[in-house]
């Protein structure tokens, strides 16, 4: 969307004081409804409104992408915290064992999981699993992913607050005008 800006001189009479009153105004150009009408025709009021709901719209596809991510990221989580524990728990061979990962309908193993997926370096196939390098590079893992998600969280909380101050704000513009109207209506 480009926006360009033109300057016009307004001049007219306060309708409750009788002052004359004088003021540039600006306008939009190169930005259109999707009928085509151009948006120059909306109050500065109108223009604002659809600013503020157009941002609230893109604010509201950030949060459902993170939501999406941090349930993933869950999910990631838990399948880490679930092989750690069998594999604290006993011998566990990495290669053979599986899982279903992302609602995937074909099981991945263990070791496909943790390399690919997460990718984990010297993951061992065997019984080698309890190696204290293998399980500090899955705790390290683990730590990391839990850092994003408490970043993505934060991320997720200043998006929703702007989400819902872009709403207050139409819903404030809209009682202004809607006062505006009333206020004109019983002048006349």
């Amino acid at each position: 969307m480009s926006v360009g800006v033109d300057g016009i001189y307004l001049s007219m009479t306060n309708p409750e004081t009788g002052e004359y009153l004088t003021a540039n105004v600006y306008t939009v150009d190169g930005v259109y409804e999707a009928d085509g009408v151009t948006l120059r025709r909306l109050s500065i009021g109108q223009l604002v409104m659809a600013i503020c709901l157009q941002r609230a719209a893109e604010l509201e596809s950030r949060i459902i992408s993170k939501m999406t991510t941090m349930e993933l990221t869950s999910e990631q989580l838990e399948l880490m915290t679930k092989i750690e524990n069998e594999i604290l728990d006993g011998d566990v061979d990495l290669s053979t064992k599986t899982l279903t990962y992302s609602g995937e309908t074909d099981p991945i193993t263990y070791y496909k999981f943790l390399s690919t997926v997460m990718e984990i370096d010297n993951v061992p196939t065997t019984a080698n699993a309890k190696s204290e390098d293998f399980l500090k590079n899955l705790e390290a893992k683990m730590d990391q992913k839990n850092s994003f998600s408490q970043q993505t969280m934060i991320e997720l909380q200043s998006d929703t607050n702007k989400r819902d101050q872009s709403y207050d704000m139409v819903s404030n513009i809209l009682k202004t005008i809607n006062t505006t109207i009333i206020s004109t209506a019983n002048n006349m």
